[in-house]
């Protein structure tokens, strides 16, 4: 396809685009990325990211900054952009380190201040409540290495005020709830004196976590540094589910339900498998459409024989 010379731009937020140009000249080879920065650049916008492209025919916008604004049929053909401003952005990493970090704080600050907050809080905490203290922690102190170090995320930033709303499920539920509902001195954490029970839990926790941190290797080799390109991926679960990642991270929480034996840490991750489920629909979508009959289509998306 010819690569495309002059871009029409239609300001979707004449308030707060005053100065956007009324076409852009885009060098070949020019991708998303490229054509947002060039529109910052002539429109006097500081954060390029803030920048949100869509074509006239569909009016979505256009996620994947990587893709070769030739290739976009709808643009190519009309030559135009639909420009808006997204608002401040965050980028995804900064998000969930914010997301994670929550919990651990606030676990950590609920057990500091158990001798002032409940009756008889000053008593020691139990085997199982210090088990489920441990297991939670790990989990998010592995979620946040995770963050840093091997998740690739196909897009740069979102959106500031969707901070609120991501970190206030965390932060609310497996942070607060669940910190005042295990650490309570009645709770069946507290009275818990079954051991096999505490180890069965561990055992299918360490399971889960192991296993969800695998396959989060494994997805981010099939993704180059700073790219957005998709592969089919094999082996270690996808077989059966469309997001095994998402499978064993459900396992690793019923295996803390098993050792706190706490409603609040079953409410916590029954919230957030429905939320994973509908993430997986899209996923399994979006391979579906890139990948067509290369790609073998999944039944479930998180749990085999469910959902």
């Amino acid at each position: 396809m010819a690569a495309l010379t002059t871009i029409k731009l239609t300001n979707r937020s004449p308030k707060l685009l005053k100065r956007l140009p009324e076409s852009i000249e885009v060098p070949a080879g020019a991708n998303i990325e490229d054509v947002k920065k060039i529109i910052a650049r002539e429109a006097n916008v500081g954060d390029f990211n803030r920048l949100g492209l869509s074509s006239p025919e569909t009016k979505k916008l256009l996620k994947d900054r990587k893709a070769l604004v030739a290739d976009i049929d709808a643009v190519a053909k009309s030559g135009e952009l639909l420009v808006k401003d997204l608002g401040p952005q965050i980028s995804w990493r900064g998000v969930f380190v914010l997301e994670y970090v929550g919990p651990i704080l606030i676990h950590l600050a609920v057990l500091a201040a158990r001798p002032y907050i409940y009756p008889g809080g000053d008593a020691p905490l139990s085997s199982t409540q210090w088990l489920s203290f441990y297991m939670i922690i790990a989990h998010f102190v592995k979620r946040e290495i995770e963050t840093l170090f091997v998740h690739k995320f196909s897009a740069n930033t979102m959106p500031v005020r969707n901070i609120f709303k991501n970190c206030a499920f965390y932060w609310a539920l497996s942070g607060f709830v669940c910190a005042v509902s295990i650490y309570y001195p009645g709770s069946l954490a507290a009275r818990a004196d079954e051991p096999l029970i505490d180890y069965a839990g561990l055992a299918l926790y360490l399971f889960g976590e192991i296993s969800n941190a695998a396959v989060h290797l494994y997805l981010a080799s099939l993704r180059s540094t700073g790219g957005t390109e998709r592969k089919i991926p094999h082996g270690y679960g996808f077989a059966i589910v469309t997001c095994p990642n998402y499978m064993y991270e459900i396992l690793a929480w019923v295996g803390i339900i098993i050792a706190s034996r706490d409603w609040s840490v079953a409410l916590f991750i029954a919230i957030g498998a429905g939320q994973m489920y509908f993430w997986s629909k899209d996923k399994e979508a979006a391979y579906r459409k890139e990948f067509g009959d290369k790609y073998k289509k999944k039944r479930f998306g998180i749990l085999p024989g469910i959902c």
